[in-house]
């Protein structure tokens, strides 16, 4: 379940709520029952790097080692292509 930050307009009271997506957003502070709103920040999670690829986790002998075969055998013009025009 998702963790959903609220705070009040009026009394500044802070917290966090475990809800379902189905769930409706909290609108009463339970402290004062003034107005909730969402706090939304930044995500937790960051992907840096050169970029992520089908490959760059699986190991050869896994069982997906067929279809990457066939899949190699699609991608091969591009390889190809870049030894042609490395010389």
């Amino acid at each position: 379940m998702p963790t959903y930050q609220y705070a009040c307009t009026e009394c500044g009271h802070a917290f966090d709520q475990f809800q379902s997506f189905s769930d409706a957003s909290l609108t009463e502070c339970p402290e004062c029952s003034g107005k909730l709103r969402k706090v939304f920040s930044a995500a937790g999670v960051v992907f840096k790097g050169s970029g992520f690829y089908r490959t760059d986790s699986r190991s050869g002998s896994s069982s997906s080692s067929s279809s990457d075969s066939s899949s190699s055998s699609t991608s091969s013009p591009a390889p190809a292509a870049a030894s042609s025009s490395s010389d």
